[in-house]
């Protein structure tokens, strides 16, 4: 696996931090082998990003990612920007045949996300979607434990996804806001990652429907695009909201399990709430990712004295990716899970391989979205695979 990877990386904030500090961490945690050459970021703002480049460890930057995918000696595109501009990057980055990660929402819809998916087939490139929750080592035990069949026939999966971020009517009108950036409020912001992961663990949704709300129809207006935790000038002028701020939907699996939903920015003292609970005839799993290397775990074939849920730490050698980490007990963090993740991408481009979760992944999560925000316009039942 000696493959040179120069890489070029687009957006510098919250998710550009997080594959940057993925990308020096190969290396430490994978060995030597993993190595890859930060070249170039790039962001609109000049002066950010020459102080991202500095500080994240980059060679160079540029305010042009057109810069970086016409460059004969970068080999991959990394796209950390904002949702609307995914398509438009990736698109021109699959044309002049780079392997390219996109973080999620793939797209704004799954029209657009087929096309990207399709495109990345037919040129034949590298491609994969920043579903990061997928290399928890508790939550791969949870695939681990359903796969042997340890919780039988599969019966519920109920998940949530909890911020408090937007809580407060003062909190600006930030590009997440935006329908035209963002696509979607918390159907795609938070959806996106527990949708993904009831593909992952159970199947695919067959048929779904659901509620919405906007509790604040106004914001204050601030310049440029904000942060999670941006602020507005006091007597700012209001703007309208157009996106959802919580969605519950359920549905039905494939397989025939059932399925529930519930994702909000409006859960006070939910900082990054997310969750599940599986429930199956021989067993069930619980989640919760702010203590994200325990996994819950209840054997329901043993007799009445001791059956129960079991907290396991997944911490040691034999659960996924603990080995290349530290000692028993010694627990990983969110940051790890990129690195996790970037490791999986790199590996499939110096094996000539194709990653997983590739951008079908995306195209599923969007059909979801989708088809949850058809039901909510439409006060019916949607068929998943219709959309």
């Amino acid at each position: 696996m000696s493959k040179e990877i120069n890489i070029g990386i687009i957006g510098y904030k919250f998710m550009g931090k997080a594959h940057s500090s993925a990308f020096t961490q190969l290396p430490i945690y994978f060995g030597e082998d993993m190595k890859v050459n930060k070249k170039i970021i790039c962001g609109r703002n000049e002066d950010k990003v020459k102080r991202a480049a500095s500080q994240f460890g980059w060679e160079e930057y540029a305010t042009d990612y057109r810069e970086l995918i016409k460059r004969d000696d970068i080999n991959v595109i990394d796209v950390t920007t904002p949702s609307n501009y995914h398509k438009q990057i990736v698109m021109e980055a699959i044309d002049a045949g780079k392997n390219v990660f996109c973080e999620k929402p793939l797209a704004l819809n799954v029209q657009d996300a087929r096309e990207m998916h399709e495109a990345a087939a037919k040129k034949g490139i590298k491609h994969q979607i920043g579903f990061n929750y997928r290399f928890v080592p508790a939550i791969r035990l949870a695939k681990q434990l359903i796969d042997e069949g340890r919780l039988g026939k599969v019966y519920h999966f109920r998940a949530r996804y909890l911020q408090d971020w937007a809580t407060s009517p003062d909190f600006p009108l930030t590009w997440r806001f935006d329908k035209k950036v963002c696509g979607s409020g918390s159907s795609g912001d938070l959806g996106a990652h527990v949708i993904d992961l009831a593909h992952f663990l159970v199947g695919d949704l067959k048929v779904v429907t659901g509620i919405n709300e906007t509790f604040i129809k106004q914001r204050p207006i601030i310049e440029g695009e904000g942060g999670l935790s941006a602020k507005a000038e006091k007597g700012a002028p209001l703007g309208e909201v157009l996106i959802d701020d919580a969605t519950i939907f359920c549905g039905q699996f494939e397989c025939g399990a059932l399925a529930s939903f519930e994702m909000t920015r409006y859960a006070a003292g939910n900082k990054n709430g997310m969750g599940f609970e599986i429930n199956g005839d021989k067993g069930s799993v619980k989640f919760f990712f702010e203590r994200m290397n325990e996994l819950m775990y209840c054997d329901y074939t043993q007799d009445g004295l001791t059956q129960g849920f079991t907290r396991i730490q997944t911490t040691d050698y034999m659960h996924s990716y603990a080995k290349y980490y530290y000692p028993a007990g010694h627990v990983i963090g969110y940051a790890d899970t990129f690195t996790c993740e970037m490791y999986e991408f790199i590996k499939a481009i110096k094996e000539n391989d194709q990653a997983a979760p590739g951008f079908e992944a995306g195209v599923k999560a969007a059909q979801v979205i989708d088809a949850v925000d058809l039901s909510i316009a439409n006060r019916a039942w949607v068929n998943v695979a219709e959309v």
